[in-house]
C-alpha cells in the first residue's frame, strides 16, 4: 500500500514530460475558428513566370496564409499584407522559414507579373504572388466557397475589383482551423502564428 503514492507521483511526472505539455489549445487562437476544417484544396494556377503553381504541393506541411485581392486595391488588401508581414516578423527566424503567403489576384488584366513581383515585395520578399486565367481564378475562388472576384465602379486611376476580404490559414496538417476576417488586428494576428503550428503540426 505503501508504494501508491509513489507509482502516482511517478505517472504524473510522465505525463509532465509527454508532447501535449505546454501545447497551446485552440481556444486561445483570437482568430475566428472553421467547424468543421476545411482541407486545403487543390488549386492548380500560375506563377509569374508561366509555370504552374500546385498550392497543395507547394505549401504541404508548412503554415500557409492565402489572400485574394489586387494590387490597385486602395485599403483591404496593402493593410492585410502590411499587418501579415510584421506578424510575421516577431516570430524567430526558425519559425519564420516555416510560414508560406500566397497573394493570388483578382484582377490578372492590370496585375501583370512585374506589377505583382515589385508590389508584394514591398511588403516581404519571400511573399510569392500568383495568377491565371479568370476561369481558373473563379474556381479557386468557389473552391473555398468565396463568392467570385467581379470589377465594380470607376475609382481614381481605374476600376475597382470586389472580392473576399478573408485570409485563410492553412496549418501545417494542410486544413484551414481559422480564418482571419477584415479588420484583424496585427497583434492577434502575431499571437496566433506563435500557436497555429502547435496546435495543428504536420501529419506524420
Amino acid at each position: 500500500m505503501r508504494k501508491l503514492p509513489a507509482l502516482a507521483g511517478l505517472a504524473l511526472a510522465l505525463a509532465a514530460c509527454s508532447g501535449d505539455a505546454g501545447r497551446p489549445r485552440a481556444e486561445e487562437l483570437r482568430g475566428p475558428q472553421i467547424q468543421p476544417a476545411m482541407a486545403k484544396p487543390g488549386l492548380v494556377l500560375q506563377h509569374l513566370d508561366g509555370s504552374p503553381f500546385d498550392l497543395k504541393r507547394e505549401t504541404r506541411g508548412t503554415l500557409t496564409f492565402l489572400f485574394f485581392g489586387y494590387t490597385n486595391c486602395p485599403d483591404i488588401c496593402p493593410l492585410h499584407l502590411a499587418n501579415l508581414a510584421w506578424a510575421i516578423r516577431s516570430l524567430p527566424a526558425e519559425e519564420r522559414r516555416n510560414v508560406r503567403v500566397v497573394f493570388v489576384t483578382t484582377d490578372p488584366a492590370r496585375d501583370t507579373p512585374e506589377r505583382l513581383r515589385s508590389w508584394v515585395a514591398q511588403f516581404d520578399s519571400s511573399f510569392m504572388a500568383v495568377t491565371g486565367s479568370p476561369v481558373a481564378l473563379e474556381v479557386a475562388q468557389r473552391a473555398l466557397g468565396m463568392p467570385p472576384a467581379r470589377r465594380e465602379g470607376e475609382l481614381p486611376g481605374g476600376y475597382g475589383v470586389s472580392h473576399g476580404a478573408q485570409l485563410w490559414a492553412f496549418t501545417p496538417d494542410d486544413s484551414a482551423h481559422v480564418v482571419y476576417p477584415w479588420g484583424i488586428k496585427r497583434e492577434d494576428l502575431a499571437a496566433d502564428l506563435t500557436r497555429l503550428s502547435r496546435i495543428w503540426p504536420a501529419r506524420p
